[in-house]
């Protein structure tokens, strides 16, 4: 897949787009449909990328699409509810307007490095929004990828998103396993009770695999210590730091990290490049 970015669209300047549903997801995480006004989605992407969504005079924020490139229809994103800009969206109805500019960022290796591999996606809380992107892109090129396991995790069951995807439609596919953990045993949870790095090490699966991890930064940080403990090289892992992101043009620098901007070198990086930048990421 090529993407056509950007072609003939000025990176900078929002594009009016309708909010087309409104899924519920947690207590405090929505995933918004959003399409142009004469449908369809606004622009075309590859997994990993983000957008700007603004709604004037609010102000705007950065965040990863959530749907996959295959989609034509619409373009999704999984918003949590932090900020004033997230607080007003969380407000809004189906048929609002809000602006969008996009798709920034670099993306996964799908169409190169991922291609034919076995894959192993680890996400925490709201982190499983951008690996949906590339899970979803995945299982529409199924025969393209090797296996593919999924460990997620989050607080509670009722703080675990996409759960059609999770439930039912992932652990159907062929050769796709999905493991789910939650932080702290409930009554009628008879799933994996534990934090995600340690449950990567309790599941001892295979050493060979492309690892892609998305979630709260401590989660990010133990987690690559239990992929290294269990045989995995830092070249083998990606990760995605988009949460750095603000301008998304490399202008404004609130992202840079060492030598690196991460709306313009990342924010999909394979760890191994992390480790020549300061500790502050």
């Amino acid at each position: 897949m090529s993407c056509n970015c950007q072609k003939n669209v000025d990176s900078l300047i929002p594009q009016v787009a309708v909010i087309d549903s409104i899924r519920k997801e947690t207590a405090d995480v929505a995933t918004f449909r959003i399409i142009t006004p004469a449908g369809g989605k606004s622009f075309d992407f590859l997994p990993g990328q983000c957008a700007m969504i603004s709604i004037p005079p609010i102000g705007e924020a950065i965040f990863s699409i959530t749907s996959s490139p295959t989609e034509q229809r619409f373009l999704e994103f999984s918003i949590k509810k932090c900020g004033s800009v997230t607080e007003c969206l969380h407000s809004m109805e189906i048929g609002s307007e809000v602006g969008i500019r996009g798709p920034y960022g670099n993306h996964f290796p799908v169409n190169d490095v991922l291609r034919g591999r076995d894959l192993l996606f680890i996400a925490g809380g709201i982190g499983l929004a951008p690996l949906r992107s590339v899970i979803n892109y995945i299982m529409d090129n199924r025969r393209d990828y090797g296996t593919v396991d999924i460990i997620y995790g989050a607080r509670s069951p009722e703080d675990l998103v996409h759960q059609e995807d999770i439930m039912n439609f992932w652990p159907k596919q062929i050769n796709t396993k999905v493991h789910l953990t939650v932080d702290r045993a409930v009554d009628g949870w008879s799933g994996h009770v534990g934090f995600v790095p340690s449950y990567i090490k309790e599941l001892g699966l295979a050493n060979n695999k492309v690892a892609l991890v998305c979630g709260p930064p401590i989660m990010i940080k133990l987690g690559l210590q239990a992929l290294e403990q269990v045989g995995f090289k830092r070249e083998q892992i990606y990760t995605t730091l988009e949460l750095k992101m603000k301008c998304g043009v490399g202008k404004c620098g609130r992202c840079n990290i060492g030598d690196k901007y991460v709306c313009k070198d990342g924010p999909v990086f394979r760890c191994d490049e992390l480790q020549q930048l300061p500790d502050e990421y």
